[in-house]
């Protein structure tokens, strides 16, 4: 399966890191990473050109050089070998250094062609540095599951109702359209639910009895990061479209990595306008949200293993499926611009 490698995704939190030696598996590329004596993190292809032992089997060194575990083969931390014990001549040899940067105590790393990867570009939000806003990580899911199946389950309020009727959704949004468009790079499906039940989530963070209107808002970063703004308000209060910062609102953020073909990490945080001065509430609302995610999981998984099987009709498309559609669009569109604009282009190594 092919993956768009010209883009930042996320390889960990920052708290993930530190002078040991790891193998992180993106985009099918095993990578070793760790973090250098000035703080920075370094990432390079696992494996060592001589036998191929990965090279986090080896040693890292004073100056953030690694050591291969086997014969002792030695790498810089932008993948130049600088030592070959045993003679005196070094091989012109190499393992390929990847792009990698430090922002929001998230790791970052560039997949494609590393003249290409600019820090700009990392995704971000201004509630970040919002002191109305309190960011709060949770965890890293993994769901054996195809990364385009995971992103366009974040781009489709529509199933929120069926599959997390406890937590996230409720029988009122059932019938409720779902929208969808295109905001600049941006994928978004949205819909709103007026004066109806408060969901579980938000009776219990949002203090609400009575009926509110409530909306959820899609927005898909390509090639796959969410975001999804839910929130609810006092029915009564009619509130409008352009003004839900006006109720209690959450951004439930996903950092999708594609592992391989069948297999996704799903690093889920929240960013939330309501007790942000109270922890106990960030870890109330991991474990509500963990229940909702495994739900998700255990849908996803369950397909991945259909899409495994004899397929025995074509696939049915519905009115919201919109925001999946336009999304795969925009991945082969995303894919074809790689292959003609990077022909001849591999992560070079030599040996």
């Amino acid at each position: 399966m092919k993956f768009v490698r010209n883009a930042w995704y996320v390889a960990g939190w920052a708290s993930e890191f530190d002078r040991t030696l790891r193998r992180f598996t993106i985009l099918g590329d095993d990578i070793v990473m760790y973090r250098g004596e000035a703080g920075e993190v370094c990432a390079l292809r696992d494996r060592c050109p001589h036998r191929q032992l990965p090279l986090s089997k080896g040693h890292l060194m004073a100056g953030d050089a690694i050591q291969c575990g086997y014969h002792g083969l030695t790498f810089d931390k932008a993948g130049a070998c600088i030592r070959a014990p045993g003679q005196d001549n070094i091989p012109k040899t190499s393992v390929h250094a990847y792009p990698v940067h430090e922002k929001n105590d998230i790791v970052w790393i560039w997949m494609g062609e590393a003249k290409l990867a600019d820090p700009d570009d990392i995704f971000s939000l201004p509630e970040f540095a919002d002191p109305q806003w309190h960011a709060h990580q949770g965890d890293a899911l993994h769901l054996r599951s195809h990364y385009l199946n995971v992103a366009e389950n974040l781009v489709d309020p529509a199933h929120v109702s069926f599959v997390h009727p406890t937590t996230l959704g409720n029988a009122a949004s059932e019938d409720v359209p779902v929208h969808a468009d295109v905001e600049g790079d941006v994928i978004v499906a949205w819909r709103w639910i007026r004066d109806a039940p408060p969901v579980g989530f938000f009776q219990k963070f949002g203090g609400f009895t009575g009926n509110v209107d409530r909306w959820h808002y899609y927005y898909l970063h390509l090639p796959s990061i969410a975001v999804i703004d839910f929130g609810s308000a006092d029915a009564a209060l009619n509130l409008p479209e352009d003004k839900r910062h006006e109720g209690v609102r959450v951004f439930a953020l996903h950092f999708l990595t594609p592992v391989d073909d069948t297999n996704t990490i799903d690093r889920w945080m929240h960013l939330r306008n309501v007790a942000i001065e109270d922890e106990k509430v960030s870890e109330s609302m991991d474990a509500m949200f963990r229940i909702a995610f495994n739900e998700d999981k255990e849908i996803l998984e369950a397909i991945q293993l259909e899409e495994l099987k004899p397929q025995y009709h074509r696939p049915v498309r519905l009115a919201f499926d919109k925001g999946p559609n336009v999304y795969r669009s925009r991945i082969e569109k995303l894919l074809q611009a790689e292959e003609t604009g990077n022909e001849g282009w591999a992560q070079s190594e030599t040996g």
